[in-house]
Parts: C-alpha cells; structure tokens; sequence
C-alpha cells in the first residue's frame, strides 16, 4: 500500500495569516478614532513627533525629565533649551511662545501648565493608575470590553534592600487588595476558562531583579538565594487568592539567571504543582528557540505545565549600543524582519507544545497575530487555550476585533507613580514612532496591507544587507562577561590555582639575572592579613646601580631596533597577558583584594596600553617632512634613554604595564619598580616580558622599599625620564629631586607623574536618581574607593539633596561587604594596615569635628580578619573642611549641599586637585555649562566618573593632580621621546634634484 507523503503544514498556516490579517485589516478600516475621542489628538500629536527624528528626540527627553521639575519656572526653561535647537521645526505661535515666554507671565504659566497637562494626559493613556483604587477602576473597565489583564508595577529601579523589600510589599498588597473584588466578578467564559480549567482573574507580572538589589549574574547562588526569599511569599499570596504570576524578561545580562531561578522555585515542592505561573522569552534574541526548548524539558519533566508570553523585546537598543560599548557579539538581531521570523519559529514550537508551555503572544503585529492564529487552527488548539496579549493604551481597535473573535485578549497593564512610571512612558512612545514600529507603519504611514502580511523572510530577501562598519584601528580589549557560566568558571578556576601558588619567593631580575635578597617584602593579602601572597626580594642600593648599568648597557642595541619590532614585542607581551587573563586577575584578587570585575577590567587595560602604544609608535616611527626645492626636512623621534617605572599598587598591572610599554615601545630601557603591595603581581609581569624574548637588560625588575631605594634611583645621573604614579607627596618629592641637576648629568630628567584627586561629582536638581545614586555609589566604594577617578565629594542640587542623600545611604548599605574572592563582594578591604589606620583616623577625626554620618557600614567579623574599613558617608559637610579638601583614598564619601549648579562648580573647584568629575544633569544648557567650567582632566556626564578606558577616556589631570600628558591618549608617548629635525642641502653647484628622484 503506498504511504501518503506528509504536506508541510506551513503553506496551509500562511494562507490562513493572509485570510485573517486581510480580514482585521478590512474591519479596521471602518474603526479609526473620532476627531472628537482624545486618542485621536494625542495620535496627531504623535504623527507629528514621528515626521522629524529631532523634535522627537527632544520631546522624549523632555518628557522623561518634567516629573523632576517642580516650579514653573524649571519647566518653562527646560522647554525652552530643549526645543531650542529645533524651534524651526515648530509652528510660527509656539516658537514666539517659547521665545518671549518668563516663567511668571502668563505665557509661561500656560507652557507650564500645558506641559505638564498634556503629559500627564499621555501619561494616563498607557497607565492604569497609583493607587489599588485606581486600577481596580481601570481593570474593571478593562473586563467591560471583553478583556483581561496583567499589572505590573512601575517604580524607580531597586538599588537598595528596603527598595527590594517596598516592591515585593507593594505585589502582595495589590493582590489582596485586589482580590475580594476580583473575585467575585461574573464569570467571563472566553476570558475566565480554557482547556484545563479556570483562568485567575488576578494576573501579575514582576521582574526578578526588583526583588533584590544585589542581583548579579557573577553571583547566581548568591542572587537566587535572595530573589526566592521574596518571591515565595508573592506566590504564595497569588495561590490562596487565586492568582496568577508572571515572571517579565529584562536586559539579556539578566536572561540565563532569571530562568534559572524560575525553574528552581516552581521545582521546589511547594510550588510544583502550581500551573499559574509563566514566564517571558524574547524572540529578538537569537537564544530565544533554545530557551523555548529547554523549557519544554523541564516543564516535561516538572510534570506541570507553565505559561510562556511570547515577545519580540523591549530593550532593542540598549542591547545594541550595550554590546558595541563593551567590544562583545551583539546578542539581538540587528533587523527587524530577523526578529519576526523568530517570532513566527518560535510560535510554531509554543503552538506543537502548547499542553507543556501555554501560549500568550505579545506583540502588536497583526501579522504575527495572524501566524499565530493560523497555527491554532492548523492544529486544532480551542481559541481560549492561548492568549493574545497588546500593552495598555496601545491595543486598541485591533485588541477590540480579536475579543469580539473569541480570543482571551490580555491588556499588559502598568500603574504606579508618575515620575518612576516615566521611563516606562517614554519607552512605549519610542516604540509607537520608532522606524520599525509594526503601528507606525500601518496606521501613520498607510503602507500597504500586502506588505504588511508579507511573511519575515521574504522581507528579509528584499531588504538590503547591513552595512559594515569597518573596523577602527585600535579595538579595547573586552571586559570579560561574568553573566556567562564559563566565564565564572574560568576565573573561580584560576582563584583556586592562584591559592595553591600563594607563598613562594620572588627574586629581582637584572640584566636577565635573578637575584635573591638577605631582606624581604612579605606581600599579605589584605582581606586576611594571615595569608602570604608571596616573599619578594628587597632591593638594596648596590642592585639600584646594578639595575642602572643593566639598563644603560641594554640601552643603545634596543634603540637601535626597528620601531615595528619594538611594537611586535609590545604586542607580544599583549597576547601573553590575553592568555594568562584569568590567573593574572586571581593574583591581583588575592594580593590587592579587588573584586572579580575590577580584577579583569586591569588586566584588559594593561592588554590596551600595549596595544595601543604599539600601534602608536609605528604612526610616530614614520618622519614628517616639510621639504622645500633645494632642501629636505624630516621630523622624527629618538629614544630618550633608561625610563624609571614608579608604580602604584591600585592599578598593579594595567598602569605597570602602560608606562613599561610605552617606555619600551619608544627605545627606551627600563628599570621597572613596583608598589611593595603589589610586587608579586609584577612578578608576573616580568615573566612575560621574559617569555616574549625582549633583550636582557631591556626591562629590570627591581621591587623594593621605596623609602630605601626611591632616592638612589631618582637620583641618578643616569635616568632620563621618571614614570611614576602614586601620592601628592611622592610625586612632588621626585619632581625637586629630578629638577636638581649635578655635574655627571647628561640631561634634563623628564618627569611624568599622576598624583591624585579630590574627585567631585555634582547632581542637578533634575538629575535621573537612579542613575545618579548608582553612578555616585560605585565611583565612591568600587575597589573601596581606592581609584585614582573614585568619587570623594559629592554636590548635590538643595532640591534632590534629601532624596539623593536618602537613596544613596539604602543603595551603600546594601552592598556586601566581603572577600574578594566571593564573586558576591562589592567592597573588599583597603590595601594594607598602614591604609586601613589612616582612614579610620580621618572618619574618627570627622566625628570629632561633629560632622554628620549619615551611613557607617557594620563589618561585623571582618574588622578582626582583615584591612576592612566600613564604607562611610558624611553628609551636610562643609567644603573648606579637611574632609573635602584632602585626598583619603578609601571608601569615605562627603556629601555637600549647593544652592545651584553655579555654587555647585564653585566647590567642585574649589581644591587643589584636578583630576575627574562628573555632573547628572538633563538640562543642556548646565551640561554646556560644565563643559567649560569644571576644572578637570576628565569630565564624565550622566555616567560614573571610575573605568576610564584607553583611547577612549586618555586619563590625567592637572593643577596638583598631575605632571605630562594623559596615559592612553595621542599626547602620552612623545614624552619617552625626544624630537629631532634633520634639514638637508639637496643642492649641488647649482642643481637640484627633482622631487622624489632619489627616492
């Protein structure tokens, strides 16, 4: 009997898309919104937006901003610096409004009402209230018109635990509040049953990471252990109330954590059995079909059945920018029709699983509406066993027509307070004007019905390939992605190999000889004082002038060596630390306490410094000429000599590496000594530039107390060029001492040399809280405030001080405290005890001078096992006291009231030091204003002032934070250089030769 072939279903499904979008389609025609109907001018308001990308940039920005402008006056003059640049793009009326308009006029009392109106009316439309009151309001209108619906609450994002601990509150009182009324409604049969029976009527999604404020994805047991504490109780609450709870998707760092920590909960016994629970996938994300299919397992094997909201994805361009900034793969695809077909793959795989995973597809898109609803049919799936799902405010007549259908139609619902509820607002006008938008193009821009049904991939067949960007010259070397499980496993790996190393002896090295030292450096680890890192040979005297005659003697081959093999072995000693990554950052965990992070990001910028002087030099290496008929004239570099390396413990490796190869790139020789803190670390250094081949004598190790042998190498006649990074006091100390020249000394000394700040961040009045109290909080407490950029003072505008202050002291004591070897640790221990002494005694001293705490951390056991000192925030200081004046170098911040952004930059200014700053701000015109009146070397606004990267932030400062150009920038290397003009007579008895006749 011959077999009859199976007919892919897939043509017979996209003739039932087509029937079923034409149909929507046709009825929409005759459903637009009245002239008279307020969803009518806010769309023309809208379309308007949507006709130019500027003025709708500024409006967005706007809108994001006025919840933080409270008087008349901060509204009117924000309207009109924002619109300022686009005032030709607006009506002849509104742009002499803008013009003429004073904050008391009537004029501005009318911008500034009508403002605020018009965007809280906006507002209004896509959320459903702030109180339970008002959204019991919105929801039972919602059920009056055939549909049901998910809240999720808006809020300002957690930084804290008592954040963490409002949110969950927040959940399990809207569901019980919620409840008695909900309840008891009549029953709904389309919306209120499926298959397997009753549907709750209460229905919550929440996003993980609002439930504990620590959630990394460096720490997964850590961060689940925190997230189940709070979401076992919001389940519990929604099961005795018959309610539903859906766990939202956020950024793709979050993605793997978040559905690792929901299948952990619902396997636990409590929770297996319970079915009213889902989860979101983003279909925009490649991952998206292998998540899909994971679940399917677990949920097999769970023996439950879950929901899953299927979704395109809301953070397209902060995956996209996020990734580029970070040097790492894009993990969204980068077009749009790529994103709907994996929705339509990814809705086929929910559709044949549809018993294991219960479908609910959210999307706007009528045609992947359609695809859905086409493969329902296909295989037979009863309207009210899926959902389609469109956000409040923005389902309109197409959510009306499938819940006249049959179809449970679910409005994903947002209520909460106006100014944290922004942010959600701006996003969903983003998307209803954005280019791709599926609502701008059939509704604003009448593209034709066929092209809106045309299936993902034959758009994708017509649409032009990306474009590429070519690739710049220097690339920064990534950051290594903690949220990914090889990574961890990578760095925990090299951490337990490091430990079984700790302890061994280091000799010095030079002239390629290795030489052991009756004294010794005994390297401890600062997180537990008991712990030898290593014993590191101390040099004396005699090995500084061994080292001198080791390096003068290396001198004149390696300057004689071709530039581009210079930049070879630069880059060499690049890949070298690339491949000992893991195990270098181990080593700086252990012997300078820095978290897993800032372990990795100094091992990626020692890996830019080389990198980024070598392709330098081979520009430099390069004469100019300036030539004339008769006479050539080149311009080119020479090397200066033997470089003394001075380097700082904070940074052990990136800034030891970066002024060694930018000395050693240049022809220089180098005499390399480290922080006694952190010369094991250069140890390993040294070995790699060993390993690489670089001539003995090239670069000298030579580790030691500075206070012995800092003079003797400072001194000598023989150095022509001090490197060094460190204290105010050190550094000014070596710039007299190299400045008083003797009779054996062939030339001026060149000094190079970053000493420090007193680094100030100012937050406006209208500056975005969450982003600056984080931005404060890990610019003042990253590596325990021990960067050269951490934040020591912070400024803050009267009006958001009380605010600011507030969050801030939540945000800091919600850090953990801890080893560095735990991925979990946020702030570890000082350097050493000589460190953790001085820092206490500076925040003794500020209570005596009855300076207010607002924060002191407890340490609990730690005091007793290692240089901890607790993080500490003064607030209501005052700037000229010696707690705002002086460098402390720990995790001690002051925090100091400004009447105005003038008064503000008066402080900010008003030190000896100037190194970095920062301003959160969303006014322009402050930002113009601080652009040319912050004195500092490096200005970062809206961002925190940590993390400079080479190339992209050259770090350094002036006044007395610095002498020379800053590190990774175009100006750094010629200072190991010497510039030297050659001009040559080309002319010979009377005749010259023409252009390029030698050549």
């Amino acid at each position: 009997m011959a077999r009859t072939k199976k007919t892919d279903p897939g043509k017979a499904v996209e003739e039932t898309t087509q029937r079923i979008g034409r149909q929507i389609f046709a009825q929409l025609e005759r459903r637009t919104p009245s002239i008279f109907e307020r969803r009518w001018w806010d769309d023309r308001i809208l379309s308007w937006a949507m006709s130019d990308e500027s003025v709708k940039v500024q409006m967005f920005r706007f809108i994001d901003v006025l919840p933080m402008l409270h008087t008349r006056e901060s509204i009117t003059r924000h309207l009109q610096e924002y619109f300022d640049e686009v005032r030709t793009h607006f009506p002849k009326t509104v742009r002499l409004a803008l013009d003429v308009s004073q904050p008391d006029s009537l004029l501005g009392r009318a911008l500034a009402f009508g403002a605020r109106s018009n965007a809280r009316r906006m507002a209004e439309r896509f959320i459903a209230g702030t109180t339970v009151d008002e959204v019991l309001t919105s929801v039972s209108q919602l059920r009056r018109r055939g549909f049901a619906f998910s809240l999720d609450l808006l809020g300002e994002a957690v930084i804290s635990e008592n954040e963490a601990e409002l949110y969950q509150q927040a959940y399990l009182d809207l569901i019980a509040g919620l409840a008695p009324t909900v309840n008891e409604w009549q029953e709904n049969s389309k919306i209120d049953v499926d298959p397997q029976g009753p549907v709750p009527r209460i229905n919550v999604s929440l996003k993980l990471s609002a439930l504990y404020s620590q959630f990394k994805p460096i720490d997964p047991a850590g961060t689940s252990a925190g997230v189940k504490e709070r979401l076992r109780p919001i389940l519990r609450q929604a099961r005795e109330n018959h309610g539903y709870v859906h766990v939202d998707m956020e950024h793709y760092a979050y993605k793997d954590l978040t559905i690792e920590i929901f299948k952990q909960v619902l396997m636990e016994p409590e929770f297996r059995d319970y079915s009213d629970v889902g989860i979101v996938i983003q279909a925009y994300l490649p991952d998206a079909e292998r998540d899909l299919t994971d679940l399917i397992k677990w949920s097999k094997k769970r023996g439950t059945p879950v929901w899953v909201r299927l979704v395109k994805g809301a953070y397209w361009d902060f995956e996209t920018v996020h990734a580029q900034a970070a040097n790492w793969p894009i993990p969204v695809y980068q077009q749009k029709w790529q994103s709907d077909a994996a929705f339509e793959r990814c809705t086929r795989l929910l559709m044949e699983n549809h018993e294991l995973l219960r479908p609910a597809f959210g999307s706007h898109n009528l045609r992947s509406l359609s695809h859905a609803i086409g493969w329902a049919e296909e295989l037979g799936i009863p309207k009210n066993a899926f959902e389609i799902q469109m956000l409040y405010g923005m389902g309109g007549e197409p959510a009306q027509l499938f819940a006249e259908q049959g179809y449970r139609v679910r409005a994903y619902t947002p209520f909460g307070e106006m100014i944290p509820g922004m942010a959600y607002l701006v996003r969903r006008l983003l998307e209803n004007t954005s280019n791709d938008s599926f609502l701008r193009a059939s509704f604003a821009e009448d593209v034709s019905v066929e092209n809106l049904l045309m299936k993902p991939d034959d758009v994708g067949a017509a649409a032009p390939p990306l474009e590429e960007i070519p690739m710049p010259e220097f690339v920064n070397e990534p950051l290594t992605d903690f949220s990914r499980p090889e990574s961890r496993d990578a760095m925990q790996h090299a951490i337990d190999e490091v430990e079984s190393q700790l302890g061994e002896d280091y000799p010095l090295v030079i002239g390629g000889r290795r030489i052991d030292t009756r004294e010794m450096i005994i390297s401890r680890n600062p997180a537990d004082s008991a712990q030898v890192v290593g014993k590191v040979a101390s040099a004396t005297d005699d090995d500084v002038l061994n080292a001198i005659d080791a390096a003068r003697d290396a001198f004149r081959l390696w300057a004689a060596t071709e530039a581009n093999y210079r930049a070879e072995y630069v880059e060499l000693i690049a890949d070298k630390i690339r491949e000992r990554r893991f195990e270098l950052a181990a080593w700086m965990v252990f012997e300078c306490g820095k978290p897993w992070a800032d372990a990795d990001a100094d091992v990626a910028e020692a890996i830019d410094f080389c990198n980024y002087y070598a392709g330098h030099m081979r520009t430099l290496a390069e004469p100019q000429q300036c030539d004339v008929p008769g006479e050539e004239n080149s311009y080119f570099y020479k090397p200066r000599g033997v470089v003394a390396v001075i380097a700082p413990w904070n940074f052990p490796l990136a800034i030891l590496t970066g002024m060694t190869a930018a000395a050693i790139v240049a022809g220089n020789t180098v005499i390399m000594k480290p922080a006694e803190q952190s010369s094991v670390i250069a140890s390993k250094l040294m070995e790699i530039i060993e390993d690489v081949g670089i001539d003995r004598g090239v670069v000298n190790y030579l580790p030691g107390v500075g206070e012995d042998i800092g003079a003797d190498l400072v001194g000598s006649p023989d150095i022509s060029l001090i490197a060094f990074t460190g204290s105010q006091e050190v550094g000014l100390a070596i710039n007299e001492q190299a400045s008083a020249a003797d009779d054996r000394q062939q030339s001026v000394k060149r000094v190079i040399a970053e000493m420090g700040g007193k680094n100030a961040i100012i937050v406006d009045e209208d500056a975005d809280l969450d982003e600056a109290v984080v931005g404060v909080m890990h610019s003042a407490f990253g590596y325990s405030g021990q960067k050269c950029s951490a934040c020591s003072r912070v400024i803050v505008h009267e009006a958001a001080y009380d605010d600011f202050l507030q969050r801030l002291v939540g945000a800091t004591e919600s850090l953990k405290i801890g080893n560095p070897t735990d991925p979990a640790t946020a702030v570890g221990p000082v350097i050493d005890e000589e460190a953790q002494q001085r820092i206490l005694e500076t925040i003794s001293e500020a209570k005596e001078e009855e300076i207010e705490v607002a924060l002191e951390c407890d340490l609990g056991d730690l005091a007793e096992s290692g240089y901890y000192v607790p993080p500490t925030i003064f607030c209501d200081v005052d700037p000229d006291s010696t707690l705002a004046q002086e460098e402390i170098f720990g995790p001690v911040l002051a925090v100091i009231r400004a009447a105005d952004i003038d008064q503000a930059l008066d402080i900010a200014n008003g030190t000896r030091y100037a190194l970095t700053g920062g301003v959160f701000s969303r006014s322009p015109e402050t930002l113009k204003r601080v652009r040319q009146r912050f004195d500092v070397g490096n200005l970062y606004l809206n961002r925190g002032i940590t993390g400079a990267m080479v190339n992209r932030q050259p770090f350094g400062g002036f006044r007395m934070s610095g002498i020379g150009s800053k590190t990774g920038g175009p100006d750094y290397l010629q200072q190991f250089l010497l510039p030297v003009n050659v001009t040559e007579n080309t002319m010979r008895r009377g005749f010259a030769p023409e252009p390029d006749a030698e050549k």
